[in-house]
């Protein structure tokens, strides 16, 4: 074995019961040092040396003794054991100071941890965070295409090198092409993402981008473009302008050209304009087709197009039911305000008892331009509905506007903050249209 200073000790958190680790009396509060006396960078490290049926476990008890314990197990078995996170590693930090990052325009005094801006391509991997490649050692760019993480997600936003390097602040950025020829020559597959900022990227940029990206593919599997988002905290940044109307209408218009090219010659749209462009242009949602089984619908890509054809497909095997009668509203972000009345609508034409009043919320806590719901705060959702006379016996609230794994909105007002400020009770909403109206049906049960 090495010296025990050349390992890197891993904490364990806990045991599970009935596990190998807890028949070997491994406990809470050892650490793991090294499998078949190999260094533990972080989970993936970990996960492939646990992978063989022989292993030798290095253990440092917590009372400072070394155990080198022979394991025999099913080739796939695992330990049992739990780290103190998933990644089991330091987050990688982003050195950028992108033009548009949104972390740069938050407000003071929230929780520390929300200021943090990480660049980890691990985490694209297990979480599906969009990274810049302009993060990463040369040993990372090695163990990423050791273990073959794929498909790893992107942030491109132009294949021009002065466009990249004068948008992310860093003269490292311009080799994009390369990067990704790399990654794809080696046997990862990727999808793209284009933040677009008027003035930057759009226009002969953005198309230049979307043809010089199409050579990637089938590697390159989809290419998403999403408006930059811009709170009211920009005071000493780069002075950026949403999208408008005509703005919106230029850049589905370089889409829908692009897509009409690689479907005929490719049989893919392959790129693809997030939800805002055609809410705010003004212009009808593509259809449910066309978005190819929805790649990126994480991304606000055919996420309304999606819910508006499971709504009506599950309204559709309804008939009209005067029996349920219930009154409720629901908050959304400005943006989705009319679509969301829509959908309302589309529910009293079947359920004529069933009332929905919906309830577009402005962001004063982010900012007025800040229009999406998955944004909203619980501050703004209060004061807007306390100055409502119609409100129903409950609240609906989209189930991205609380943080992944909590009942907190971004804010760190609370689910029951909420539900006590306004003396109702509150339910959260799924994003599936079939699921999303099962629960309404059945919402009268929550008010008792």
């Amino acid at each position: 074995m090495k010296n025990r200073t050349e390992y890197k000790a891993h904490l364990i958190t806990d045991v599970l019961p009935g596990s190998i680790a807890e028949e070997l009396e491994i406990e809470k509060g050892d650490k793991l040092l090294a499998i078949n006396d190999e260094y533990i960078q972080d989970v993936f490290d970990y996960r492939f040396l646990l992978a063989d049926e022989e292993i030798d476990l290095y253990i440092e008890k917590a009372n400072g003794e070394l155990w080198n314990l022979e394991i025999e197990k099913d080739y796939s078995e695992d330990l049992g054991l739990v780290f103190e996170t998933e990644l089991m590693d330091e987050l990688i930090r982003c050195r950028n100071k992108c033009q548009f990052c949104f972390i740069d325009q938050l407000p003071p005094n929230m929780r520390k941890t929300v200021y943090f801006k990480d660049d980890d391509w691990r985490m694209s991997f297990l979480n599906g965070n969009y990274i810049t490649l302009t993060n990463i050692s040369e040993r990372d760019l090695s163990r990423m295409i050791k273990y073959r993480l794929s498909p790893l997600n992107i942030s491109i936003h132009a294949t021009d090198p002065e466009v990249r390097i004068n948008m992310l602040h860093n003269r490292f950025a311009g080799a994009i092409k390369e990067q990704i020829r790399h990654l794809i020559d080696n046997g990862i597959q990727v999808n793209g993402q284009i933040v677009l900022c008027k003035g930057l990227n759009d226009g002969a940029v953005l198309d230049q981008t979307i043809q010089d990206l199409s050579e990637f593919i089938p590697d390159i599997l989809s290419l998403t473009i999403v408006p930059v988002g811009l709170s009211k905290f920009r005071e000493s940044l780069t002075t950026l302008t949403s999208f408008d109307g005509p703005s919106s209408r230029e850049v589905i218009r370089v889409v829908e050209k692009w897509q009409k090219y690689y479907l005929e010659k490719m049989g893919t749209r392959f790129v693809y304009a997030a939800d805002e462009f055609f809410v705010t242009g003004g212009v009808e949602l593509p259809s449910y087709e066309s978005y190819e089984g929805f790649p990126v619908l994480d991304n606000g890509v055919g996420m309304l197009t999606k819910f508006k054809y499971e709504l009506e497909k599950a309204l559709a095997m309804h008939q009209i039911d005067e029996s349920i009668d219930f009154e409720c509203c629901l908050v959304t972000g400005c943006i989705t305000g009319e679509f969301m009345k829509m959908c309302a609508t589309k529910v009293k034409e079947k359920f004529p008892n069933v009332t929905i009043h919906v309830y577009p919320v402005v962001n004063h806590f982010f900012g007025e331009e800040v229009t999406v719901t998955g944004l909203l705060t619980g501050q703004d959702i209060v004061s807007t509905l306390k100055q409502q006379k119609k409100l129903g016996k409950i609240l609906l609230i989209a189930e991205n506007m609380l943080k992944c794994g909590e009942e907190v909105f971004l804010d760190d007002y609370t689910l029951d903050q909420l539900k006590n400020e306004l003396d109702m009770p509150v339910l959260v909403m799924p994003n599936e249209g079939q699921e999303w109206l099962e629960k309404i049906l059945h919402a009268k049960g929550e008010t008792k």
